[in-house]
C-alpha cells in the first residue's frame, strides 16, 4: 500500500510559516533542522499524535519553479492546500479573533463547508467540513 508521507507548501519565509502553522493553525512541529546556510529544513502535522506518518515540509518558496507557480495559484484565488477540520464555524472565530484574513468565509461547496485563509507567507489555504 503506497500512502502519501509528506507533501509541500512553498512560503515566503520559513520561520514565519513556521510560527504561523504552529502558534496560529494549531500543528505541531515534527523536524526542525539548520541545514547551514541560513537554510531550514521544517515539517509541522497535525497535534496530539493525529496522522503521525504525514508531514507537512514548509518550504521556501523562491526560485525558477516555485515563484511562478505561486503566483499563479494566488492570482487565481486557488488554495496551495486544504485541511479539514471538525468544526469549521468554531475553527473560522477563533482564526478571525487571532487575527487571520479570510479571503472567503465558510459557503457550501458542494459535500463540505470550506472558507479560505491568507498564511501571511504567500499562500491561500483552504479549511473544510464535511457536511452531515
Amino acid at each position: 500500500m503506497i500512502k502519501v508521507a509528506m507533501t509541500s507548501v512553498y512560503v515566503d519565509d520559513v520561520t514565519k510559516a513556521h510560527a504561523f502553522y504552529t502558534e496560529v493553525l494549531g500543528f505541531e512541529t515534527r523536524l526542525h533542522m539548520d541545514l547551514g546556510e541560513g537554510t531550514l529544513f521544517v515539517t509541522v502535522g497535525a497535534a496530539e499524535g493525529a496522522q503521525r506518518d504525514l508531514q507537512l515540509l514548509l518550504e521556501p518558496g523562491q526560485g525558477p519553479i516555485a515563484e511562478p507557480y505561486r503566483a499563479a495559484l494566488r492570482e487565481a484565488g486557488l488554495p496551495c492546500i486544504v485541511f479539514s477540520v471538525d468544526d469549521l464555524d468554531a475553527e473560522y472565530e477563533r482564526l478571525r479573533g487571532l487575527g487571520v484574513r479570510f479571503t472567503h468565509p465558510p459557503q457550501d461547496q458542494g459535500p463540505v463547508v470550506a472558507a479560505v485563509l491568507d498564511d501571511t507567507v504567500g499562500n491561500l489555504v483552504q479549511l473544510t467540513q464535511p457536511k452531515g
